[in-house]
């Protein structure tokens, strides 16, 4: 297969696509609209994982996991939640097969083995854990209860693209119980802004944090904050959300708790969660025509070593100094893969860790050991320096941290150089259509006006950013009082 991709200018989402699959990250199944994740993809995922992970458990949450199957009548129980992924759910209504008598070898489904119940693949676990937490919570004492799952979810999506959509995607899902709306609000603020530090601190990626309007709510929410991105072709991205969700499912579940006066009242709840959505916003952030380009937080290997060699005693005599560099850059946490495949030539190799976005190779040849010295490339600039050994463990610790800090400095300048303010209808549908990214504009608050625009121009209120000042102006479409500017933007 040829390595070369569509160039980002020519079909962006082909290029996206193309780069997910010859990277090795993922692939379609036989499943319709669900992906196979592939080992190195994976080994991006579990990165994530890990961090978030580390974040969660230092903000004092603890992981348990719930069932993936959710009883209808529970999941009814919270109306507004069951409306909203009504049209998403797959639903298990038998629990047999049986050969076909009509059709020798094949089978199908038992009709005397229909479920009493009929039972829905879990699009997200409110349903289920607000039931499990009705036994848990009795008093104040069990108050606050933070858990967080890392499972999988079904969302029968009919549009899929790898990673960004598909049927069956991972996840984890926050669910919290508190003694107080304030303690609730907080917490909702609280996990809004540790997705805000990932995606800035290990991602790379700078975000934006706002209030999701009415109309764009986590279905049973009375507030969803979120963290918007911005991708090259200038399109938004939801990369997390933190909902506060008051009492709905605390009341819908019958979950009360004696508070501290010794009265029955109902707890307050919050929910949130990122996905392996992360993913396509990794990739679309910083990759180029050559393939992934990892901020070294993430990358599965930081470095890679490749030998150049002519004869069996020049592989050796390279080994020895690899494993010298292995070594001493592990030490200092380095993640670090020697390449010494003898089935690929070191061009086929460096074009592989090139697509693969490792951020630095090491080239080590004879020329090089009698010199005391190493090329090393750096995958974001594509620039490569010659670096002696002695220098190496400080060059590539200093590498690591500037390209790192770069890819996010690249990021913001292009996010904030596609934030246009606009004051009419017509400078609106101008900049969406030549310059793309967000645009800042006065809206009047209302869901009509919101709906008619996205009508017209496939544009949606991203958020209501939170650190953006009030400003009185008029509405950009139909010029009614507005308080403040909010985010449009097209998205995925």
């Amino acid at each position: 297969m040829s390595k070369k991709l569509t160039s980002r200018a020519e079909d962006y989402s082909k290029w996206y696509n193309e780069l997910v699959v010859k990277a090795d990250l993922a692939e379609n199944s036989a499943v319709r609209g669900c992906m196979v994740i592939k080992p190195y993809g994976y080994a991006i995922w579990e990165k994530m994982q890990a961090e978030l992970d580390k974040m969660f458990k230092e903000t004092g949450h603890q992981n348990a996991y719930f069932p993936l199957f959710v009883p209808k009548s529970l999941f009814e129980a919270e109306e507004k939640n069951a409306e909203g992924f009504a049209k998403e759910c797959a639903i298990v209504t038998h629990y047999r097969l049986q050969n076909d008598p009509d059709k020798p070898g094949k089978l199908r489904v038992d009709p005397e083995a229909k479920l009493e119940e009929e039972l829905i693949v879990r699009p997200t676990s409110e349903a289920i854990i607000w039931n499990t937490y009705r036994g848990w919570i009795q008093s104040y004492r069990d108050l606050p209860l933070l858990i967080n799952q890392w499972a999988n979810v079904v969302r029968w999506e009919m549009r899929t693209r790898l990673f960004l959509r598909t049927a069956e995607f991972l996840w984890q899902e926050g669910h919290t119980a508190h003694e107080t709306k304030a303690e609730a609000m907080a917490e909702a603020k609280l996990m809004n802004n540790v997705y805000a530090t990932f995606a800035e601190k290990f991602m790379a990626i700078p975000v934006i944090q706002g209030l999701k309007t009415e109309s764009e709510r986590f279905a049973g929410a009375e507030e969803t904050f979120c963290i918007e991105a911005l991708m090259q072709d200038g399109k938004a991205l939801q990369a997390g959300t933190s909902h506060f969700l008051g009492q709905n499912f605390a009341k819908a579940f019958d979950v009360k708790f004696a508070n501290k006066e010794g009265k029955q009242d109902y707890v307050w709840a919050t929910s949130w969660g990122v996905s392996t959505r992360l993913m396509g916003a990794l990739i679309m952030t910083h990759s180029d025509d050559n393939g992934l380009v990892l901020p070294p937080s993430l990358a599965p290997n930081q470095v890679v070593i490749v030998p150049i060699y002519k004869s069996e005693e020049d592989l050796n005599a390279i080994t020895d100094v690899a494993n010298g560099i292995i070594t001493d850059l592990r030490a200092k946490g380095v993640t670090v893969k020697y390449d010494n495949r003898t089935t690929q030539r070191p061009g086929a190799k460096f074009a592989q860790h090139e697509l693969q976005g490792v951020p630095l190779r090491i080239a080590i040849g004879a020329r090089d050991l009698e010199n005391g010295t190493v090329e090393l490339a750096r995958r974001d600039t594509l620039t490569k320096t010659v670096v002696s050994l002695s220098d190496l463990n400080t060059t590539v610790e200093n590498l690591l941290k500037e390209i790192q800090e770069s890819l996010f400095n690249k990021a913001l300048n292009f996010r904030d150089n596609h934030i246009t303010e606009v004051d009419n209808f017509e400078d609106f549908k101008q900049v969406l259509e030549s310059k793309t990214g967000f645009i800042s504009a006065h809206w009047d608050g209302t869901a009509e006006t919101e709906d008619k625009i996205k009508e017209i121009t496939k544009a949606t209120i991203r958020c209501i950013p939170l650190d953006d000042k009030v400003e009185e102006g008029v509405c950009v479409y139909t010029g009614n009082p507005s308080k403040r500017r909010v985010l449009f933007a097209k998205a995925y």
